[in-house]
């Protein structure tokens, strides 16, 4: 089995075991701007969060922190135009979502910081001196297999939330987590012909 196979039950367990272990559901308050929001900028009456809600975006705060750290290693780096494009849109889409969930969490309630997820033997590290370590010529070819495998996880854990979340504001956010990294790793793996 590929690690992909083994990633969406492995995520979706890992997400139904803490909604058994989470935290109660709490009632978010202070949402920032950027987030999914009520039209006055609060968070809608009773719109709790319960503890899977919370897993999922504590393993998001984690994993976009991640993908700022890869994009910004490379990014001095990168040759390609559409590629420094791609990740330049990328940082910017994902340091929006961090400042949204790192809003929410917060909020969540007694075992929010607690569930803060990092990526501490993930094989990211392994990713990150792969790219450290890459000559400036395959600097492009590396940077796209490292962030389409690491977007692709996202989509996964996002696909897995989607399914199992409770609070549709996190759903929501799940849900265009899904299509917009799905649609990053469709470009990053494109074969070099179709991107001229």
């Amino acid at each position: 089995m590929t690690r992909r196979t083994l990633l969406a039950p492995l995520l979706t367990a890992l997400l139904l075991t803490a909604a058994c272990a989470g935290p109660p559901a709490v009632t978010p308050s202070a949402v920032p701007p950027s987030a999914v929001e009520s039209p006055n900028g609060s968070a809608p009456a009773g719109d709790s969060m319960s503890g899977i809600d919370v897993v999922f975006l504590s393993t998001m705060v984690g994993h976009s922190e991640r993908t700022l750290q890869i994009v910004r290693l490379a990014r001095d780096r990168v040759r390609d135009d559409a590629l420094r494009t791609l990740a330049a849109a990328i940082e910017a889409t994902e340091a929006d979502e961090l400042s949204a969930m790192r809003g929410w969490l917060p909020t969540a309630g007694p075992g929010a910081s607690a569930a803060t997820h990092h990526h501490a033997g993930h094989g990211d590290d392994a990713a990150l001196d792969r790219l450290r370590a890459a000559p400036d010529a395959d600097v492009d070819r590396v940077l796209r297999e490292v962030l389409a495998d690491h977007q692709r996880a996202a989509a996964d854990l996002a696909r897995a939330q989607v399914d199992v979340g409770r609070n549709e504001r996190v759903r929501d956010l799940a849900r265009r987590i899904e299509q917009s990294r799905t649609a990053e790793v469709g470009l990053l793996t494109m074969p070099p012909a179709a991107r001229r």
